[in-house]
């Protein structure tokens, strides 16, 4: 789907009635939705809205690895103690951090264009396979918005249908996590069943959902609820059968060489399960490789990896050459910067980077925390994380049993290594129960349990007289 995406204002609220006959006509210069959903042209239109409103900087292009990659342990903010980013990074975030703002809005915003496809397609006549493709994107983006609210603010409003008029409820409570997880998994099965394989989406189509991307999704899903008060007795096996899916399907596989994975110009290759898609102007790029560029290098200079980091890679991982420099040009930096995305085609702020949500390493690394969950004893759990392992060119971890959170702290490690600035790190250390710890051991900072959530941004509260706040914001 490496194309010009098609931005639509879809209008679904008709707040005014008459009985003249003039507003009873049918409009023909604008789109409302009960004339733009006619076709299987529309339905596709339609879900281009959903995965355009991803592409935004206030969300997957730049706000998604703020809210994820700053709140942990191994990057910094440059030259700022205050401020959105630097709250972030320090945990001394409030209700009224912008960034935060941007995820919640953002991300509902993506909610409501899927609700829109949900209930708008179904009674279109046209192939049937091919609709309900169609609608298996929309119930996954729907889900995948969900599970980014509920891991970052608990209780959250579930709202499943469109908003169309002053009767419907414009100011929702918040739903209990156990029901919004609910409907997460329930959304992701449907997505799993109708979306196609990912060796019959053509190559037009490259950033559309696969069942793959689904099953991927599920089994991380049911790691996190596994991991919280609202844990299901199946959840681990759970995900260890989603993972199975994705690996037995041998659809996918890890690149040769890890630094192929970043590259624009290898994208939606064998190891890419899903990825927002950017590309360069006319079309929407992305601005993270200037962000984590420094100045000497045409960036921003807006972030640096802590030396803890740094100094963690074992001598011969190939990823700390590829994720990390301290070289700009001839000059050396005093720190490391973020290396990882590159794009030799970049102009200005936008490159052609995709933003990779899930992919297949960290699908091998969920099939070994699975496995480590179910029986610590089991040996098997090693397999995952050794091929990963083996990719980077370290040595194996030995097939000896270890307690369960002796191998969790290898996971930790692991997903670091290989996942660090991709958009994981809080949900991980929050969901494999190491947060404090690290913080602690890194920054001798405390953190207090109401930092496990993110606040509900003060403007909604200030907007949603129902909304409640999180403890201690």
């Amino acid at each position: 789907m490496k194309k010009k995406i098609i931005l639509l204002g879809i209008c679904s609220l008709g707040l005014f009635s008459s009985c003249e006959k003039f507003l009873e006509e049918k409009p023909y210069d604008f789109l409302t939705g009960t004339n733009f959903y006619q076709n299987e042209s529309d339905a596709i239109a339609g879900l281009n809205g959903v995965f355009s409103t991803m592409q935004a900087q206030t969300h997957y292009g730049r706000t998604v690895w703020l809210v994820t990659e700053l709140p942990g342990e191994y990057m910094a903010v440059v030259g700022a103690t205050t401020g959105d980013r630097a709250e972030l990074s320090r945990y001394s975030y409030t209700a009224n951090n912008g960034e935060i703002t941007f995820w919640w809005v953002n991300t509902y915003r993506m909610i409501s264009r899927a609700n829109d496809v949900i209930e708008k397609v179904p009674p279109i006549s046209m192939d049937e396979a091919r609709k309900n493709n169609i609608l298996g994107n929309a119930y996954f983006l729907r889900a995948l918005g969900y599970f980014e609210l509920v891991r970052s603010f608990g209780d959250v409003p579930l709202i499943l249908n469109p908003v169309k008029g002053p009767n419907d409820d414009l100011r929702p409570a918040r739903t209990a996590k156990a029901q919004v997880y609910e409907q997460i998994i329930a959304d992701l099965k449907f997505a799993e069943t109708n979306c196609l394989k990912e060796n019959q989406i053509v190559a037009g189509n490259k950033g559309r959902v696969s069942s793959g991307a689904a099953a991927a999704m599920l089994a991380k899903v049911y790691l996190t609820r596994g991991s919280s008060a609202d844990a299901k007795s199946t959840d681990n096996q759970d995900a260890l059968a989603a993972c199975n899916r994705v690996i037995d399907s041998n659809l996918y596989s890890l690149s040769p060489v890890y630094g192929d994975v970043f590259l624009p110009d290898k994208e939606n290759g064998p190891e890419h399960i899903f990825s927002v898609q950017f590309d360069l102007p006319p079309n929407i790029g992305n601005i993270i490789v200037r962000q984590n560029l420094p100045a000497a290098l045409g960036g921003f200079a807006s972030f640096t990896a802590e030396d803890s980091f740094v100094n963690s890679y074992a001598p011969n991982d190939v990823r700390k050459d590829w994720n990390l420099s301290n070289k700009a040009g001839t000059a050396t930096l005093p720190q490391y910067y973020f290396n990882k995305f590159r794009d030799d085609r970049r102009i200005g702020n936008d490159s052609r980077v995709n933003w990779l949500i899930t992919r297949f390493a960290d699908v091998l690394l969920m099939q070994s925390e699975a496995l480590n969950n179910l029986n610590a004893g089991d040996v098997t759990k090693y397999q995952g994380i050794n091929k990963v392992r083996a990719r980077a060119g370290v040595a194996p971890l030995p097939l000896t049993a270890t307690s369960k959170d002796a191998f969790v702290d290898l996971l930790v490690k692991e997903r670091a290594w290989e996942l660090c600035d991709e958009g994981h790190r809080r949900y991980d250390l929050i969901r494999l129960n190491r947060l404090k710890q690290i913080e602690k051991a890194t920054f001798n900072r405390d953190i207090d349990d109401n930092h496990l959530l993110f606040p509900i941004p003060q403007s909604e509260i200030v907007l949603n007289s129902n909304l409640t706040q999180n403890p201690g914001f």
